[in-house]
């Protein structure tokens, strides 16, 4: 990122640009460079496939949870309490 930046300013300062035109343009850069690494990294983490411990930590959880149907789940019950 520092290296790209550096490239920015460099080039702006060869262009002939203002002070306050460079900072504003390596701030742009910084922005449009972070937003492309966050979306990068939630990408490479949605479409990762679970682990050994992941599946592992899943089947010990349905193990030790009791099993409810589906209309007794306490999320499903709409009563009043008139």
């Amino acid at each position: 990122m520092i290296f790209a930046l550096a490239i920015v300013v460099g080039w702006s300062w060869l262009g002939g640009a203002s002070i306050g035109t460079i900072l504003v343009r390596v701030i742009i850069c910084a922005v449009i460079i972070q937003a492309g690494y966050f979306v990068l990294i939630y990408t490479m983490i949605a479409r990762s496939a679970p682990t050994p411990a992941d599946i592992a930590r899943d089947a010990e959880r349905k193990l030790s949870a009791p099993e409810v149907a589906e209309g007794e789940k306490l999320g499903s019950a709409r009563r009043s309490l008139h």
